[in-house]
């Protein structure tokens, strides 16, 4: 019998996956609070949830657990703001 790697049970929310993206950037629970206008406590209780749902004992196994999971890279990096035609 071959064994599949399936999606979690439980679907991760729009704002988990945001979460998801900002930990596989390398920000802290705090720099997660302030991109997402949050409290790093709040950040923190995303990240336990996040860490039950895809079965990882570390913070920083969420970005590969997801990636494995559901094939997605997690990390998306920011768009370059280039400057306008008009600030010329």
């Amino acid at each position: 019998m071959t064994r599949t790697t399936t999606a979690p049970e439980t679907p991760l929310t729009e704002r988990q996956r945001e979460v998801v993206a900002l930990i596989a950037a390398g920000c802290s629970n705090d720099e997660v609070g302030r991109s997402l206008g949050i409290s790093a406590r709040t950040a923190k209780a995303h990240s336990d949830v996040l860490r039950s749902k895809l079965g990882v004992a570390r913070r920083r196994q969420i970005p590969a657990a997801y990636r494995l999971i559901t094939g997605d890279d997690p990390y998306v990096p920011p768009l370059v703001r280039l400057p306008s035609p008009r600030s010329r």
